[in-house]
């Protein structure tokens, strides 16, 4: 069995979806999210959200982490310098813990959970809870967002590894 981390990363919530399991049998799950405060400087927020995924990771001990690639929408170009910038913190946080680390484009893990490339986040949720066989919604979005990442090192876990 293996146990998979996946990141959904934001400045203002970066989502945590953590899946166990082999093949295509998810056999745990957990989730949530690493919430920052918007008034506080983007260096106090960085290291919050660095120091408490390094908290999860030691205290998960994940055998490998799947994160969201980042990209940028043109009409919003500095939200995409700030994805970069939680990306790079997650990122450092998995190679400090030595876990191997893959990034995944957010339309593969749509098209492969949903079989559309351009799903919606209600979506994509739903996929996700049909997937753990779950029957609450999955909130915030986030969390239900780095499930799905999640799934998607799970399932391809040999192929990747």
């Amino acid at each position: 069995m293996v146990k998979i981390i996946g990141i959904d990363p934001g400045l203002a919530a970066t989502g945590i979806g953590i899946i166990s399991g082999r093949g295509l049998h998810v056999e745990r799950y957990a989730y949530g999210s690493i919430s920052t405060a918007s008034g506080h400087a983007t260096a106090k927020r960085l290291h919050h959200i660095f120091s408490k995924l390094i908290a999860i990771i030691k205290n998960e001990s994940p055998d490998m982490m799947i994160v969201e690639d980042i990209f940028s929408l043109g009409k919003y170009p500095k939200s995409g310098i700030m994805l970069g910038k939680v990306t790079g913190v997650v990122l450092l946080a998995a190679s400090q813990a030595a876990i191997p680390v893959h990034e995944v484009a957010v339309r593969e893990i749509k098209q492969v959970l949903t079989g559309n490339g351009n799903a919606g986040k209600e979506q994509l949720e739903a996929a996700v809870r049909h997937a753990l066989n779950c029957q609450t919604p999955i909130r915030p979005f986030h969390a239900s967002d780095a499930l799905a990442i999640a799934l998607i090192g799970l399932y391809r876990y040999q192929a990747i590894d």
